[in-house]
């Protein structure tokens, strides 16, 4: 357990403030938060982070409590797995997940947590991760999709101080910085994220010596008791008291063979408190999709999307976590146990989401997403150049794709959007500019959405011609089980990756592979999951079919599937009113709440017939 040394020891006053000193020390916050991403993406020089903004800021309270962040990780659990002593110029580094209690999920984020002193005294937290594109290990990108241990993800690092006292710890970070592919890449990025922390303590100090450290601090508790007290309210407002909800999705497979991994989550209110209860989930991987998640990290996803859905004005912070319990097993997909692989954890975050969809709709459907979020699909692209100025030199390439948005109450799922609102992709000119590739198409997939009143987003093909030889590696899923659709809407398209060689040949890809060569002139195509539908598809506006079939969002046969017919592009009023009628006489009454696109074992059994790959094989508890 860290010791903070503080050499103002002197108990602070607790203050009242006043709304509009609330607002001021709120809004600077919030600003400060922003301003964290701005220094960092002006210092980066990974494309992950620099073009797509693959990191996460918060700033904390003095006692490691979130009060503004993106995503969020948790400083008390660094804290507990840090021995030794913070003073004030420390500058604290880790990457290694089981050291911090799951503050990070896999090796390749890289977290800075940095302590703001002021007066002699810690009054907050400063803290950043993010995704460095090499770290090491036996594949470039360090995602080897068939890992067994951590071991094979590259350098791991343990919790330890950067800088000490404010001077650079040089000979570690050469170490470090001697396990990576591109070494000047991860040395920028992690620069970059030590400015950001510096950005922020200096705005947390210049509030403190504005309003004074005893308003600056009672400020965060105020709005930490904001966030409990709303919080209170909203769970005893959705919950039945003593009513247990469960739901379940799956990981489709596991890199290895293994799969699909039951993911079930329950939740139950009694009095003013929650148990959220991973209980029911399957055990974790032999391959290397695990997602070691912190307690603290599922009461923030919870709230996240608790007060998003129900008060998005809300500024969500670490305050309600008293009211949250969480039980997680031990040698669960959740919580495996050192020294497990977890470098895929990316499609654990996203069935989080999905999961807490289908959890917490359960109560009013009317407010229920369908699934989409699901994943965040990564493409990576590696050699040397072959020939001319370049011949010899490394290349190597980590993007994130993006999918379809599941439909929503309000209205449509985005097409082929991110699964978090603040990545962007990687623009074109850039990747045709810096590596040996050209875009030969980057659009929407027709009918990849699942219809619906209100339809899924459409996924998207991106075609990568490759001109250089190389490997290519690939981390995604909803290849097998469906993006499923509620209150009647349909389940999304599957996810589907192929190549088309440059002598003809058309390979199949798994979602989950590393190593597999490219030469010259071959084309892959990466194609992503669609979002599942929301609402009867016989509802939905004919004439707003009939425009998406223009607009080649929908197919004039796809349109078929809410009862819509097109001709010529415009509907067809009386065949769709015929269609309509002749599909509400073939459908139950009741439509399903869920659409999961079949059982289970029909799933499975369709497997090879409908994916060309062979269907995995069921984990089992060791």
């Amino acid at each position: 357990m860290a010791t903070i040394v503080e050499t103002n020891t002197a108990a602070l006053a607790g203050k009242d403030v006043d709304p509009v000193t609330l607002d001021l020390v709120e809004n600077g916050l919030r600003n400060a938060r922003y301003e964290m991403d701005e220094v960092l993406f002006r210092t980066a020089l990974s494309p992950g982070i620099r073009e797509q903004h693959d990191e996460f800021p918060l700033i904390a309270d003095p006692a490691g409590k979130m009060v503004v962040g993106q995503f969020g990780l948790s400083i008390p659990d660094f804290l507990a797995g840090f021995a030794g002593e913070i003073r004030e110029g420390d500058v604290l580094l880790t990457s290694d997940p089981y050291s911090c209690g799951a503050a990070i999920s896999h090796a390749n984020d890289w977290l800075v947590v940095m302590p703001i002193f002021f007066d002699g005294r810690v009054v907050g937290w400063a803290s950043m991760f993010g995704h460095m594109s090499d770290v090491g290990g036996k594949t470039p990108s360090s995602m080897p999709t068939d890992a067994k241990t951590i071991y094979e993800e590259g350098v791991v690092i343990p919790p330890f101080k950067l800088y000490d006292g404010g001077k650079l710890n040089e000979d570690a970070l050469r170490i470090i910085l001697n396990q990576v592919r591109v070494p000047d890449w991860n040395r920028a990025d992690l620069n970059g994220l030590v400015a950001a922390c510096r950005t922020a303590t200096r705005r947390v100090q210049e509030m403190c010596a504005r309003f004074g450290v005893e308003t600056y601090v009672s400020a965060l508790d105020a709005l930490l008791q904001r966030n409990y007290d709303a919080m209170k309210t909203l769970l005893q407002v959705v919950f039945e008291e003593g009513r247990t909800l469960s739901f379940t999705d799956y990981i489709c497979d596991d890199g290895v063979g293994y799969g699909p991994y039951e993911l079930k989550l329950s939740l139950t209110r009694t009095g003013e408190r929650v148990h959220l209860d991973f209980s029911g989930s399957s055990p974790q991987a032999i391959g290397p999709v695990n997602y070691y998640l912190n307690e603290n990290l599922a009461r923030m996803f919870f709230g996240i999307y608790m007060i998003t859905v129900a008060d998005p004005q809300i500024l969500w912070n670490d305050g309600f976590y008293p009211l949250v319990d969480v039980t997680i097993p031990d040698g669960s997909y959740w919580k495996p146990k050192h020294p497990a692989a977890l470098n895929a954890r990316n499609h654990g975050i996203g069935r989080v989401f999905d999961l807490f969809g289908g959890l917490l709709g359960q109560t009013n459907p009317a407010l229920l997403n369908a699934a989409g979020f699901s994943s965040s699909p990564h493409f990576m692209y590696s050699g040397n150049y072959s020939g001319g100025d370049r011949k010899g030199e490394w290349f190597q390439l980590y993007s994130i794709g993006f999918g379809g948005i599941p439909g929503r109450p309000l209205g449509d799922g985005p097409d082929g959007h991110s699964l978090w609102p603040s990545f962007v992709n990687i623009p074109c000119e850039f990747l045709e500019s810096y590596y040996p590739l050209r875009i030969e198409k980057w659009e929407t997939v027709a009918d990849t959405g699942g219809a619906g009143l209100h339809r899924g987003g459409n996924g998207v093909d991106v075609a990568y011609r490759f001109l250089e030889p190389g490997t290519i590696a690939i981390h995604d899923d909803r290849w097998l089980m469906y993006p499923w659709g509620v209150n009647g809407g349909a389940p999304g398209a599957r996810g589907t990756k192929w190549i088309n060689r440059a002598d003809g040949e058309r390979e199949i890809l798994p979602s989950k592979c590393h190593d597999v060569p490219v030469r010259p002139g071959d084309v892959l195509h990466f194609v992503t999951w669609g979002g599942g539908g929301w609402g009867d598809p016989l509802e939905r506006d004919p004439a707003l079919v009939a425009k998406e079939v223009r607009r080649g969002l929908v197919t004039a046969e796809g349109a078929r599937a809410y009862g819509v017919v097109v001709t010529e592009g415009e509907a067809d009023l009386a065949g769709t009113e015929a269609l309509r009628q002749e599909m509400r006489a073939q459908r139950p009454d009741e439509l399903p709440v869920f659409d999961m696109g079949g059982s289970m074992d029909d799933i499975l059994a369709r497997c090879e017939e409908e994916t060309g790959l062979p269907a995995p094989k069921k984990p089992v508890w060791t």
